[in-house]
């Protein structure tokens, strides 16, 4: 068995069956209310076709998301008065609050993590996962392997992605 094989094991192993219940909610919340709220929250009024494509949802996910947080105050839905043909999404003052709420608990839960691990252990994880990242965006299972003027490419627009360093 190769080291690449190794690692495939211990990849899906660690993903399928050591997912913790953080990661789990995390990746529930990429396609519902808390996603939504950070969505509006970042970009301001958004059309539900909008809110779908930033999702990777369906339509009908995104109504259903939508009714739900309406229904519980979050936000309003408008119709456009330019094209009437247009609904608008919008946060309330308490879809704001709680959209913050649940971005100061992530940022509280993860940065406990990360001063678990150490600085030198974090920056290795976030500069390997950058790289896996980069990667796994131009392979794709069935297709072709990306030729290496692709592979140059990829990690050359993960390094030219990196954020500022935080504030």
């Amino acid at each position: 068995m190769t080291f690449a094989d190794e690692a495939y094991q211990e990849l899906m192993h660690a993903a399928a069956e050591k997912r913790s219940e953080m990661t789990k909610r995390m990746s529930r919340d990429m396609k519902g209310e808390p996603f939504v709220l950070a969505q509006l929250g970042h970009h301001g009024t958004m059309t539900p076709s909008e809110l779908a494509d930033s999702t990777k949802s369906s339509s009908a996910r995104i109504s259903a998301v939508l009714a739900s947080l309406e229904k519980k105050g979050y936000i309003t839905r408008d119709i456009d008065h330019n094209d009437r043909r247009n609904i608008l999404v919008s946060l309330t003052e308490e879809g704001r609050a709680q959209g913050q709420k649940r971005h100061e608990e992530m940022h509280s839960a993860i940065c406990w993590v990360f001063e678990q691990m150490g600085e030198d252990k974090t920056r290795q994880f976030i500069t390997l996962l950058k790289e896996f990242a980069a990667y796994t965006t131009i392979c794709e299972p069935g297709k072709p392997r990306p030729t290496p003027e692709e592979v140059a490419e990829a990690l050359e627009a993960n390094a030219s992605s990196a954020p500022s360093q935080p504030s």
